[in-house]
């Protein structure tokens, strides 16, 4: 498959079709994971998240004090996929001053009363924060393919659910990326993609666990019995909008110590191609910070 790789982690080349069905899920994504076994694959990513959280927490600091760029980073996938999981794990070391984390659920009557894109461009990270959007615009796009009856309810102008009307709303997503990644937002999209036998299972455990039913949903089944169109409907997603500047990134994730890693990985990755420094002290300030240096010294 043409796609490029990196320590695991695969980004969808722009315009390509993808099948997520050719994407693996597991823990052995590479010969090397493979020759190296489960245990010893999984100490190693283990070692590498963990590694990574501390090398996020000094990055981020450094991010934050340089204030030219922003990171927002998308997270999709299935229920259960993992998104809070990563979110607590990836993101466990870093200053809470400089990072937000935002989740989306059913726009609101006030929402709707305003573009699809709206309320999210309001949510948008500032410059020296990562922003996290725990499901995001990709939904409006993605939910309403399962379920077009929804659309009926959000006050449109003639023509929604038609062809035209998706491939408006693909350009739509496009032209918003586009400016924020001209403006300095470093766009980070993950699917964290599971298997049907791994969603299964994870509701499974929900049921079992008294400790999660909160975690349990009647939707989960409901929405289960249409993963065949959210399969599609994330395929198309992948083909229409993943770019050189805000490429999409198909993390497995049936092992959560495997997407977390990846995740974690790609984020420190994306951190370091950035030209960040601290600012610049002129003379004036150094001769100012010697005086009040050599005034406390003294007392």
């Amino acid at each position: 498959m043409d796609q490029e790789t990196y320590i695991g982690w695969s980004s969808v080349p722009r315009g390509m079709k993808v099948r997520l069905d050719d994407f693996h899920t597991g823990w052995a994504h590479n010969d090397e994971m493979k020759a190296a076994g489960k245990k010893t694959a999984k100490k190693r990513a283990l070692d590498i998240l963990q590694m990574n959280r501390m090398s996020l927490s000094v990055a981020h600091d450094l991010f934050w004090t340089d204030k030219r760029y922003a990171i927002l980073i998308i997270l999709q996938g299935m229920d259960t996929a993992g998104k809070d999981g990563t979110i607590k794990h990836v993101m466990s070391g870093v200053n809470p001053q400089g990072c937000r984390v935002e989740s989306f659920g059913i726009p609101t009557r006030h929402e709707l009363n305003y573009p699809f894109l709206w309320r999210f461009w309001t949510a948008i990270p500032r410059k020296g924060e990562i922003g996290i959007f725990n499901r995001s615009y990709y939904e409006d796009v993605l939910v309403p393919k399962v379920h077009p009856e929804i659309l009926d309810e959000q006050r449109l102008p003639p023509g929604y659910g038609s062809r035209s009307f998706w491939d408006a709303r693909f350009e739509d997503i496009c032209a918003f990326e586009k400016h924020l990644t001209n403006n300095g937002v470093i766009i980070l999209k993950f699917f964290l993609h599971i298997s049907y036998e791994e969603q299964r299972d994870r509701l499974v455990s929900r049921l079992r666990n008294e400790e999660k039913h909160w975690k349990y949903s009647p939707s989960d089944l409901a929405e289960r019995e249409h993963w065949p169109i959210y399969q599609k409907a994330y395929e198309e997603i992948f083909f229409k909008t993943s770019t050189p500047s805000a490429p999409w990134y198909i993390i497995p994730a049936d092992y959560k110590w495997v997407a977390r890693m990846l995740v974690a990985d790609l984020i420190i990755y994306s951190i370091h191609q950035l030209d960040l420094r601290y600012p610049e002290v002129s003379n004036a300030q150094k001769k100012e910070l010697a005086t009040a240096l050599a005034k406390l010294q003294k007392r």
